[in-house]
């Protein structure tokens, strides 16, 4: 840790020193966080972006910040947030190290969920602050993303003199802190990336049968009932398991894997995946009945289900136009 960092930068009891902010990447995270910075007294000096829409939203959310190189950014803020996807995170500090961008004593925050602050070593040898502030949301690009945050718990990684000013930064924001050990953050990830990014194929996919069903509003159908279920099982977990899985009625999951073969063949697999999950959970939970139980899993685990009885995906398995 640098021993010349102000008293200030790290004192949050109360409130941190009001800061400059550079944002590196302007995706749809980090106008969103420096403007919702900008809101508790911090001020935006510099953002970087290369793409049209990235310019947009700088414009959008950051009005009369200058656009700059991301060496700029660094030149001009004392926090910079570097909101690059995760797979460029580690090259871009090391770049940003090796040029002698990073300056002693900078708090210098990532976003990325899968990593703590070991990523940002680099910049820890070259006199930089490093904290992880994930924001456990997802982004529109918009000004609703400000208004979002607020209530929005952040995985934070940062070293034990940097906890109150990583804890202070996100109340800042709006948000609520929630501490991750370094070792965690990739099983972190994984946790929201399997509940949020997998909901939204599971949520598209059953919209696209409804309309294929000839349900005019799917998303009207689907809003109530989704609603209940997300509320049911973050009040409940396993208990709010439902359905033709959780009852056992093989009958009715035959069924539902012969209209999928036929009508939407790229579904099937993520269908049976998920019964399976659920009806393994429903077991160990004594809400499936185990002498229902066989049936179900003998119809889950029958290669026909996915292939079709000739070792095909189900009509018209390859040809043209098809959606993938």
């Amino acid at each position: 840790m640098n021993a010349s960092v102000s008293k200030e930068t790290l004192d949050a009891r109360d409130r941190p020193a009001r800061l400059t902010v550079g944002v590196v990447g302007a995706g749809r995270v980090g106008p969103a966080l420096a403007a919702s910075l900008q809101l508790a007294g911090h001020r935006p000096v510099a953002v970087s972006g290369v793409s049209d829409a990235s310019v947009r939203r700088a414009a959008a959310l950051l009005p009369d910040v200058p656009l700059v190189t991301p060496a700029e950014v660094l030149a001009r803020a004392e926090l910079v947030l570097l909101t690059v996807p995760d797979d460029a995170l580690p090259g871009l500090v090391d770049g940003l190290a090796e040029t002698g961008a990073v300056r002693p004593g900078q708090l210098l925050v990532h976003t990325s969920g899968r990593y703590g602050t070991k990523v940002l070593d680099p910049a820890l040898r070259a006199g930089a602050l490093p904290l992880a502030l994930h924001p456990a949301m997802t982004f529109t690009g918009s000004s609703v993303d400000v208004q979002r945050l607020a209530g929005c718990s952040f995985g934070v990684t940062a070293p034990e003199e940097l906890r109150l000013a990583a804890e202070a930064l996100v109340i800042e924001m709006g948000g609520e802190p929630e501490w991750i050990a370094e070792e965690s953050r990739p099983l972190y990830h994984a946790a929201l990336a399997l509940g949020a990014n997998h909901l939204v194929t599971l949520v598209a996919q059953s919209m696209e049968l409804l309309r294929t069903a000839g349900v005019g509003a799917p998303d009207r159908m689907l809003g109530p009932l989704l609603g209940a279920a997300l509320d049911n099982a973050l009040r409940s977990g396993d208990a709010a398991l439902t359905g033709p899985v959780a009852r056992g009625d093989a009958g009715t999951v035959s069924a539902h894997i012969r209209e999928l073969r036929a009508h939407a063949p790229q579904t099937v697999a993520g269908y049976l995946a998920m019964a399976r999950a659920t009806a393994d959970r429903a077991l160990d939970q004594g809400l499936l009945k185990p002498e229902l139980a066989e049936d179900l899993l003998g119809v889950l685990s029958d290669t026909d289900a996915v292939h079709g009885p000739n070792g095909t995906h189900g009509p018209d398995d390859s040809g043209p136009g098809e959606k993938r």
